[in-house]
């Protein structure tokens, strides 16, 4: 069931009233009942699977506690390892069984293995690592098992963010569904808010602009320089808006219930350095593959070469959870390196920018951190996006382009530079789809902008009456007017 659909219009009042309505301790049987609900609306069978890894992480936690030292590691590992053989399975068992074939063809031997024909489950990896979190924390002793398997059953479904986070902790979770949630009017309206705005942001930004980056990466061979930049562009705000909409949806719905969400986003756009970006961007990823990978690997307290190691080593792990593609393996080793670079980098960088004097002028060099960050990752969303490593490449090659003389012709006459060549900026889109597209992104930047000190809920809250209704209606309006048909969000594909 798709956020952005009538369907999901029609469930979430009703769910939301029902849970208010019965009494506290049949409410976390109802929330799991819903979350199947919510769950079987994609492929109905495949609950039966999921109840299947439930069923597994559940038995393992509790053997795990009850153990000594060995047998709680051979415990732990047997969990991993059958929970992660089912993710392979559906995964990645395809790409790797092609690539094999590749090298035996090379060979010139016998390779007999032949495609699996499975469809991947909807966030099979988002609640693959929720239940591997829950299973890691109870080894560590930082959680303690959970008796009841319906609730444990419902820590994983909690139909929120069952399809694409945020990857909740269970210290964070778990203790929330025993807990006696009132209707307060306060909550239940920010948590709307939070929700029209995610809905804002994917179907009138991410959705609109979607038209653009599709037509360009999906046939990029027929177009060059600035319509590669532009789609570049687009499709970083795209896929921002697209997962940060999904997460505000996320996280308001269940605020609207009472429970209480980790943030999966902080303006990431506005990051001063790549790690900077990894510190605000997925942030329950993030974190979870730094708790989970960088730091049992020896993280940053071990030599310089092993700390660069450990770092590439999980940025690539990253790219391949995130598909089974080298595209994404590049994407993920190509943020490793900015993050290895970076950490290299640092004292001479510091020099330079003492010389210089930059230091002397923050404003500046804070546009110039901000704008060489973006530059990065949004050269790295190319590899993330693009349908093979070769058409990613190809895009590489040609994307300025062209660039100087059209660089040339605005300076000399912007009027009628944009006119001759405004096919490259909107592609075959109308300029009504393209200005929407360009106004939504400034909008959301302004949001930003004005959220560096204090929430814009925060700020509407103390509005007059009059103004936070009128405000009200018109991102209605809006989303009504200038949203796009119902799209999936593109993380459900991981």
């Amino acid at each position: 069931m798709l956020f952005n659909s009538i369907d999901f219009l029609i469930f979430f009042p009703i769910v939301t009233v029902l849970y208010f309505a019965i009494p506290h301790k049949y409410r976390w049987i109802f929330l799991l009942a819903a979350s199947c609900i919510f769950y079987m609306a994609f492929i109905p069978a495949y609950v039966l699977f999921l109840f299947f890894l439930i069923f597994i992480d559940y038995w393992a936690a509790i053997f795990i506690e009850k153990s000594e030292e060995k047998k709680r590691k051979l415990f732990l590992i047997a969990s991993i390892l059958s929970t992660c053989s089912a993710l392979f399975i559906f995964k990645y068992f395809n790409f790797f069984n092609v690539n094999l074939a590749l090298v035996a063809n090379f060979f010139h031997w016998n390779y007999p293995v032949h495609l699996l024909k499975l469809v991947l489950p909807i966030g099979l990896s988002f609640h693959t690592f929720q239940s591997l979190s829950y299973v890691i924390e109870v080894y560590r002793k930082k959680q303690k098992t959970e008796k009841n398997i319906g609730i444990y059953a419902l820590y994983v479904m909690f139909y929120p963010q069952l399809v694409s986070g945020p990857i909740e902790r269970p210290y964070n979770l778990i203790h929330q569904f025993y807990e006696k949630h009132y209707f307060d009017y306060k909550r239940v309206t920010d948590g709307l808010k939070l929700m029209a705005w995610g809905m804002f942001k994917k179907v009138v930004i991410a959705d609109r602009l979607a038209i653009f980056v599709n037509q360009v990466y999906n046939t990029p061979n027929d177009y060059s320089g600035i319509s590669l930049i532009m789609a570049t562009i687009f499709f970083a705000y795209q896929i921002f808006c697209d997962f940060s909409g999904y997460s505000d949806i996320a996280i308001g719905s269940a605020q609207v219930m009472g429970f209480k969400l980790m943030n999966n986003f902080t303006r990431p756009y506005f990051s001063k350095s790549v790690s900077d970006f990894w510190r605000r961007w997925h942030i329950s990823l993030s974190t979870w593959f730094r708790d989970y990978v960088y730091i049992p690997l020896g993280g940053s307290r071990v030599s310089n070469l092993r700390h660069y190691f450990n770092l590439f080593v999980s940025f690539l792990v990253s790219g391949l959870w995130h598909g089974a593609n080298w595209t994404f393996l590049i994407w993920g080793a190509l943020n490793g390196i900015y993050m290895i670079l970076e950490a290299m980098t640092v004292k001479v960088r510091e020099k330079i920018i003492w010389l210089i004097k930059l230091n002397k002028a923050p404003v500046l060099y804070k546009i110039i951190q901000v704008f060489t960050t973006f530059s990065l990752i949004s050269f790295s969303w190319i590899f993330f996006r693009a349908n093979s490593v070769n058409e990613a490449f190809y895009i590489i090659r040609n994307l300025f382009t062209g660039v100087p003389s059209l660089f040339l012709d605005l300076i000399r006459n912007p009027f009628a530079a944009i006119l001759e060549n405004h096919n490259l900026f909107v592609v075959d889109q109308s300029w009504y789809e393209f200005i929407i597209g360009v106004l939504g992104i400034i909008l959301l930047e302004i949001v930003h902008l004005l959220q560096r000190k204090e929430s814009v809920r925060a700020m509407i809250s103390r509005s007059p009456l009059l103004l936070r209704w009128a405000l009200y209606v018109g991102i209605i309006l809006i989303i009504l007017n200038f949203g796009k048909v119902s799209k999936p969000f593109i993380y459900f594909q991981f």
